[in-house]
């Protein structure tokens, strides 16, 4: 079994595997589009997350990190990701391509926060601005919400990845806190 991580999946990973596998699949952009009251946000308070949405662009990419699970760990890593995706996200399957292009794609589940879930907020007027006044204020139990944004921006860059709408958002909550 096989997990995709695109948003704190890739720097977070609080459960046993047995491979990691820097990769990206298609279709999808990654927007902070997802309310948190759980983790990055409290009731009357949310932060914002990251989901995908699908792309006009059916080659468009999204890159992340892939974990193998082995089978004596599925039942219990399931368990535990479906608790710490439990608001509005459910398992997805999705074809992930490896970085290393002489490896061959396959079919793996990824956590899909879907616009028909009760905190899918999707695009609004106000833009990335309005985006990242929220995160720079907000936090929840997880942690604050900058922490989240500075850590996946870290992370990508890591891995030598651009993406605009992630960088654009931590340009201006840096801005904001004039860090």
């Amino acid at each position: 079994m096989w997990i995709f991580g695109y948003g704190s999946l890739t720097w977070k990973v609080d459960f046993p595997y047995t491979q990691r596998v820097v990769g990206y699949i298609k279709g999808y952009v990654r927007r902070f589009w997802h309310a948190s009251i759980d983790h990055r946000g409290v009731p009357g308070k949310p932060g914002r997350v990251v989901t995908l949405v699908a792309s006009e662009d059916p080659e468009e990419t999204v890159w992340g990190i892939a974990y193998k699970i082995g089978p004596e760990d599925q039942e219990r890593v399931m368990a535990h990701l479906d608790h710490r995706e439990k608001d509005g996200y459910q398992r997805t399957p999705v074809t992930f391509h490896p970085q290393d292009p002489s490896i061959q794609p396959w079919q793996l589940t990824m956590y899909l926060g879907t616009e028909s879930n009760p905190f899918f907020v999707g695009h609004n007027e106000k833009g990335e601005e309005s985006i990242a006044q929220i995160i720079a204020s907000a936090e929840g139990p997880s942690g604050s919400n900058k922490d989240y944004l500075f850590q996946l921006a870290d992370t990508m860059r890591t891995l030598g990845v651009s993406d605009s709408h992630l960088f654009n958002i931590e340009s201006r909550v840096r801005k904001i806190l004039e860090v």
